[in-house]
């Protein structure tokens, strides 16, 4: 039988073109999950042969290598497919939250301590005016309301200040039981049946000037039954009505004396008030 010596060298041709397509084209790593790095990995064998044309070029004479190398590709774009797939399925689990701006107003008082506010100055002039306005308003309502405070003696001195610059009338000081009894003397009138004369002295020991009392004489038996009260004013126990101006001055000392009908013969006592 005829013995084919031709074949051997084909055969050895095929697996040194295989060996160099291996060579040439690495299986893919199938357990690379990044697409990005399995493009590094074949970026330099696509680099390297820019210029040489590929297998798939060349008119092959080789079927089993052209499918071989069809196979290659099919399965490379299989695990690119894959890879972006995964990466897909892992931006799509893991969402990225972002923090919302918290607003400032949110935030409590001591917190917020850079936040520049306005601030009102007021001038000294403005300063100057509303303390003349308060003290013109403090005025007025102490001179309208004198008379009630005047007989205070914790507001007299200043009513008495408010009245000096306002030019007003102070009211009179009454004090009654500052007024001291020093003397008395109750006897009948020579002559004249049913009068009696009566003669008093009693001093001012009030702070201030005051205006004549009212007097109230009370006449009793001798049991001490009142028999009779009479309230005498300063006109009537001084013969004439005293001047606006005439006032008992502090500690002033003063004697007045004047005549009573008597109201029964059976009078034995009498007593002085001060009004």
């Amino acid at each position: 039988m005829p013995v084919d010596h031709g074949a051997a060298p084909a055969d050895a041709a095929t697996e040194a073109s295989v060996a160099e397509f291996s060579d040439r084209h690495p299986p893919p790593a199938r357990d690379i999950g990044n697409a990005a790095q399995q493009r590094a990995l074949r970026a330099p064998a696509t680099a390297g042969t820019t210029d040489t044309p590929s297998h798939a070029d060349r008119p092959s004479s080789h079927p089993e290598l052209a499918a071989a190398e069809r196979a290659a590709s099919s399965t490379a774009a299989d695990d690119d497919a894959q890879a972006d797939a995964r990466l897909a399925a892992d931006d799509v689990s893991t969402p990225y939250f972002q923090p919302l701006p918290v607003p400032s107003l949110a935030a409590p008082t001591f917190a917020r301590r850079g936040v520049a506010r306005p601030r009102l100055r007021a001038s000294g002039r403005q300063w100057a005016l509303l303390a003349g306005l308060v003290a013109l308003l403090g005025l007025q309502i102490v001179i309208a309301d004198r008379a009630h405070l005047a007989a205070n003696p914790r507001w007299r001195p200043l009513v008495g200040a408010a009245c000096t610059l306002a030019r007003c009338t102070l009211p009179d000081w009454r004090e009654p039981e500052a007024l001291t009894l020093l003397n008395r003397d109750v006897r009948p009138m020579p002559g004249v049946a049913g009068v009696l004369q009566i003669q008093a002295s009693f001093r001012n020991d009030a702070r201030w000037a005051q205006a004549w009392p009212w007097l109230q004489l009370s006449l009793s038996d001798a049991d001490g039954r009142v028999i009779g009260t009479r309230i005498l004013s300063p006109q009537d126990y001084l013969g004439q009505s005293p001047a606006a101006q005439d006032t008992l001055a502090p500690g002033q000392a003063v004697q007045v004396a004047f005549r009573v009908r008597e109201p029964a013969a059976s009078t034995a006592a009498f007593s002085f008030d001060f009004r």
